[in-house]
This record gives C-alpha cells, sequence and structure tokens, in this order.
C-alpha cells in the first residue's frame, strides 16, 4: 500500500472530485492472436476500463449541472490520452474527466 504521512492510501480510499471517474483500466494483450507473446514495451494498452469511483456531479460557471455519464461497475471506452494515470497500493489506475468518457461497453 502506498503511504501517505501516517495514512494509507487505497483505491477504496480514493474519491474523485467533481466532475471525474477513477477507472481501472483493462490490462494490455500479453500475446498475439497467433500465440507471439509481446514484451511490454510493444504491448498497447487499451483504453477501456471498469469505473470504480465517481465524483460529484459537475457545475459550470452559468450554473448548469453535468450530471456523470457512468456508474461504478460500467466498463467504458475513455480517450487515450485523457486522464492522468496513478499508482495506488501496485495497481494501476486512471482518473479520467466526464468529457473524457467515449462510449459504454454493453
Amino acid at each position: 500500500m502506498a503511504k501517505s504521512g501516517n495514512s494509507l492510501i487505497t483505491r477504496a480510499s480514493i474519491q474523485p472530485l467533481s466532475g471525474y471517474i477513477l477507472v481501472e483500466p483493462i490490462p494490455a494483450e500479453t500475446r498475439t492472436a497467433s500465440g507471439i507473446i509481446l514484451p511490454e514495451t510493444a504491448q498497447e494498452r487499451p483504453a477501456i476500463g471498469t469505473v470504480i469511483a465517481i465524483g460529484d456531479d459537475m457545475v459550470l460557471e452559468n450554473g448548469k449541472v453535468i450530471k456523470s455519464p457512468v456508474k461504478v461497475g460500467d466498463k467504458v471506452f475513455y480517450k487515450k490520452w485523457g486522464g492522468d494515470e496513478i499508482k495506488v497500493a501496485g495497481e494501476d489506475l486512471k482518473l479520467v474527466g466526464f468529457a473524457d468518457i467515449m462510449a459504454l461497453v454493453k
């Protein structure tokens, strides 16, 4: 577990701020369709993951409220270069803005 001062940080202790979603990315493929093992440098991380936490609705300067487009447990496609990667307790997670979510996987 990651330590921050005297407190322990776990993925359950992370609450995204308004307008953000915490996503657990799906691991990259390690083999090709023909069975060739890919080195880590050649693996392309898919921009798909499972929503594990959601921040509050986002309120714009004009007072308009933007609600989260997803719920916890949804599988989503997000912009490949959107969001910020964080590492918590050895896990790679991603904080993604509402606007960077492109599609739900059903």
